[in-house]
């Protein structure tokens, strides 16, 4: 233990119910709940995302700025995609029951489910899980910034870009609503934005899709 707690106190927590804290939900079908000290106060260095996803569905690029994500799989089977800072290349883990992959922290990543009720489980060595959504960085940046630094046209990336909504988590976002109903909830259970800029021994090298 690292950190003090009365476990005398009546408030100390023990169990859980992950099903009663959802981080987000597209529909039925694909969503994602969220356990970490916040919902059960006894953790210490450890929380989870447990994630349900049907074929062709993402987990939408992002990083965790404050803790490693080891991907474990229990059913269906996924992509876990990861920018290797340092080769520059992306890297390309298929996972199926009982298989993991692991991403270090701040590294950029996503995951595809490639059959339909994929279940996943992704655990992390901090007491809450803090994510920056590619989806945020679409938006949030500014539209000048971005045409400014890469010699695009303003009005085309703010074109390109304006199906992008913050906060996405799980997309495709814009498939046919008779089979993803267009309703979206988003509960944040904790804040989940802490800009930070952690520089990288990154070296310039053409980004080759690598497969495992």
């Amino acid at each position: 233990m690292t950190k003090y707690m009365d476990y005398t106190s009546p408030d100390v927590q023990f169990s859980y119910d992950v099903n009663k804290s959802t981080l987000f939900k597209k529909d039925h079908q694909n969503l994602i709940n969220i356990l970490g000290v916040g919902q059960l106060n006894t953790l210490d260095q450890t929380s989870l995302l447990d994630i349900y996803l049907s074929k062709h569905n993402f987990v939408e690029p992002h990083y965790h700025q404050n803790a490693a994500e080891l991907v474990y799989c229990i059913s269906g089977a996924a992509t876990v995609s990861i920018l290797n800072p340092f080769t520059k290349e992306i890297q390309n883990y298929s996972i199926s029951p009982g298989q993991v992959a692991n991403i270090p922290q701040g590294w950029w990543h996503y995951e595809e489910a490639t059959k339909d009720r994929t279940h996943l489980l992704a655990i992390f060595n901090a007491p809450t899980p803090e994510v920056i959504l590619g989806s945020d960085i679409l938006k949030l940046t500014p539209s000048s910034v971005m045409a400014k630094n890469y010699c695009m046209n303003e009005g085309a990336w703010i074109k390109t870009t304006e199906k992008v909504k913050p906060g996405t988590y799980i997309g495709p976002s814009c498939l046919e609503p008779e089979r993803y109903p267009p309703a979206r909830t988003t509960q944040l259970n904790y804040s989940p934005y802490h800009y930070q800029y952690q520089p990288n021994p990154y070296y310039y090298r053409q980004c080759i899709p690598k497969t495992f």
